[in-house]
């Protein structure tokens, strides 16, 4: 066997060692299974290296008074991957959120300038420019249909504290957040990383596969053994809709109903454990501890059953809710609004 590349960071030397073993483990198990050959080893160093060297730090400054900094303070640092020679950047979308100022950071301390480029409610997606070379390889996207359970995978993170490691996908399926929030086919991967935020997810051919969006107790699901791991947004939601990021700065499919609650499901029930101010649920009276049992007439068991009613209709509209609060129950009119114009942006934005 050939030695790794000398080029190669120590790192993710210790990475690709571990990566092999992996997937080693994995060749031998499926060896009956008919499948394509591996690459090589130098083939799979050199494309994770790329992929590395892809992943630059995001550091982002909200605009004066944005809402979005209750919850997210006004700075915020993470990740992002380069997808275009043109400086593209994809990122998780709350780095960004109402953004005045961003900010790319390379190895060696370079600081290099970027604007907003899109902010995609749907998906959860950021999509940032950089506003001077990068002179840094762009990543290839994968599919992360294509991956298996049990497939090792890399994790990497941008800036100064950028860092590398093997993770697993554990599971994939549908994820509803507490935030008005739902994709398909969310990517669940162990052990943990805490710099998530932004993070690139790379099969071993070195493709873009997820962006890190989440650490999640359990990342199993299904009931199981708590397994703490990451979600990730997989790639394969960016692709029908990247050209419209650039070109509109949101999907067609981000302009929908917004209430501004937060709620959790517990066996079936649905309840608010946060109210935004000045939001449609707040001007309607809606409160913590109220459990939502119907909306527009759908029953609601689950959040996704909530969020898919809600987003069912225009953006903007009446909604009836019909909610438990105490021992009692009550019915209550909501004026929903389109969700982006509630952001605020940087001047000339």
């Amino acid at each position: 066997m050939n030695p790794l590349p000398q080029a190669l960071c120590t790192p993710l030397r210790r990475l690709l060692a571990g990566l092999l073993c992996l997937a080693a483990l994995q060749a031998t198990a499926q060896a009956d299974s008919g499948a394509a050959t591996p690459p090589s080893i130098e083939a799979q160093a050199r494309a994770l290296s790329r992929a590395n060297a892809a992943v630059v730090g995001v550091r982002a400054t909200a605009v004066e008074g944005a809402r979005s900094a209750r919850t997210l303070g006004m700075r915020r640092s993470g990740s992002g991957v380069v997808i275009g020679d043109d400086g593209l950047v994809l990122t998780i979308g709350y780095l960004i959120l109402e953004a005045e100022q961003v900010e790319l950071l390379q190895e060696g301390a370079r600081v290099v300038p970027a604007r907003v480029v899109a902010y995609d409610v749907a998906t959860g997606f950021g999509l940032v420019q950089a506003l001077a070379p990068l002179k840094l390889p762009s990543a290839a996207l994968g599919r992360a249909e294509t991956i298996a359970d049990g497939e090792p995978l890399m994790i990497a993170s941008g800036g100064d504290d950028g860092d590398v490691s093997i993770a697993q996908l554990v599971s994939r399926r549908a994820f509803s957040g507490n935030w008005e929030y739902h994709i398909d086919g969310a990517l669940f991967t162990a052990p943990p990383r805490i710099d998530h935020s932004g993070a690139g997810l790379f099969n071993g051919r070195g493709e873009l596969v997820g962006i890190g969006s989440l650490v999640v107790a359990d990342a199993r699901g299904g009931g199981t053994a708590r397994n703490p791991g990451n979600m990730f947004v997989p790639i394969d939601l960016l692709t029908p809709i990247l050209a419209e990021l650039r070109e509109r700065g949101s999907s067609r499919a981000s302009q929908r109903a917004w209430l501004g609650v937060n709620c959790v499901e517990i066996e079936g029930d649905v309840r608010i454990v946060r109210v935004n101010e000045d939001s449609p649920a707040d001007v309607a009276g809606l409160t913590v501890g109220d459990r939502i049992l119907r909306i527009d007439d759908t029953p609601v068991a689950s959040l996704e059953a909530l969020w898919k009613a809600l987003w069912r209709g225009s953006a903007e509209r009446e909604v009836t809710v019909e909610i438990r609060r105490g021992a009692g129950q009550q019915t209550l009119k909501l004026q929903s609004v389109d969700r982006m114009k509630t952001l605020r942006r940087a001047q000339g934005i």
